[in-house]
């Protein structure tokens, strides 16, 4: 559910042993649960029935290039920060059909088909990916045309947002004022202790249900343990982003030597566009059927680095690896700002982590803002 203003209502403690019954509570409530859980080597959302299904016993460790789990003895429900998934895919789909287009003698017919949702509750959002969903909504739904395809999947979202305990390697959220605590957009906070979790509603859907959980109020000392513990997650960020110069020394950069050196590493094989929170580039397909009777208009995810999504009318505007890195960085870091008001950027790191050559954009922008060429 979009949340809306912030009852007044405090946080509450719920024991640990008693977790499951959040999970039951939104069952009940007609949820499909969703959360991270792991498949080949990594973590996926996928559905959550049990708190078993959750990573317990695993750690992620993330450097450029490279993820990894490893054992976990510390017990926690969410040590695994996350994976290459944002939640950007629960509103804005990977494919999504928008138009069946059907012959009728000499004319056609075009029926819009919008999704039948399900009520889903994503279990485990971290604070950056809520931050990207909100550049997302801005994009699709805050414009002057809001999206009802984007819009009716967004509706149907009950997001439980978790605060970081720890920081990988790849995170700088610090920097970008995007975390580690779930600041705004969630219906339930939760932030895990030793013994129990602490909850918070942040909409009047998360505070219902926060009247199903036998939950006991917070004293001072937990809500002091849980600002230490995001305190130390945040000063413990080895990565950072300076945003102060920014959009207008970036556009300056235009003609930087730095961007042949990156453009030799870069594979173009949009990597991190796929694992980015916030990028929304898109082609259209026309799927006809064997009698070309009728068709399926499809959205589809695409990738500022295809040659293919630089041809517009018989030229290619991006026809080298050095013109796609450069505008998609540009992009996320200025022309984004001007474009939206913020940055493009939520400091997930995902995008440091899943490139194969380990391209980072927070060593990129200080070579690029550095006049000594």
């Amino acid at each position: 559910m979009t949340p809306i203003e912030r009852p007044s209502a405090g946080p509450g403690l719920l024991p640990k042993s008693s977790f499951q019954l959040l999970l039951d509570a939104l069952q009940s409530q007609g949820y499909r649960v969703m959360g991270q859980r792991l498949h080949d080597g990594a973590v996926k959302w996928d559905d959550i029935r049990q708190v078993s299904d959750l990573p317990v016993g695993w750690r992620d460790v993330q450097e450029p290039g490279r993820y990894r789990l490893e054992p976990s003895d510390s017990g926690r429900f969410f040590e695994v920060v996350n994976g290459p998934e944002s939640v950007k895919r629960f509103a804005f789909a990977p494919r999504e059909p928008l138009l069946m287009i059907e012959r009728s003698h000499k004319s056609f017919r075009a029926t819009p088909t919008l999704p039948q949702v399900e009520k889903t509750a994503l279990l485990g959002v971290r604070a950056c990916d809520l931050a990207g969903l909100a550049v997302q909504d801005q994009i699709f739904l805050h414009d002057a045309y809001p999206d009802p395809y984007y819009q009716a999947r967004r509706e149907n979202l009950f997001l439980v947002a978790v605060n970081c305990a720890r920081a990988l390697s790849t995170c700088f959220c610090a920097s970008m004022n995007t975390g580690p605590k779930a600041q705004a957009g969630f219906d339930l906070a939760l932030t895990e202790l030793e013994d129990a979790v602490l909850v918070e509603a942040g909409s009047q859907t998360g505070q219902d249900l926060m009247q199903r959980l036998p939950l006991s109020p917070a004293s001072d000392r937990p809500l002091a343990e849980a600002e230490a513990q995001m305190e130390a997650c945040a000063k413990s960020q080895t990565r950072r982003l300076e945003t102060a110069q920014l959009p207008q020394a970036l556009y300056d950069a235009h003609e930087h030597p730095r961007w042949d050196q990156v453009a030799a590493r870069c594979l173009a094989c949009g990597n991190c566009t796929m694992v980015c929170p916030t990028c929304f580039c898109h082609t259209v397909e026309d799927a006809p059927d064997v009698t070309l009777q009728r068709t399926e208009q499809a959205r589809v995810w695409d990738s500022c680095f295809t040659q293919e999504h630089g041809y517009i009318h018989g030229k290619n505007i991006r026809p080298a690896i050095k013109d796609r890195y450069r505008m998609w960085l540009t992009h996320k870091l200025a022309s984004w700002v001007d474009q939206f008001g913020t940055s493009g950027c939520v400091g997930c790191g995902r995008c440091v982590t899943w490139c194969p050559v380990g391209i980072d954009l927070t060593e990129e922008l200080p070579a690029l803002l550095d006049k000594e060429r």
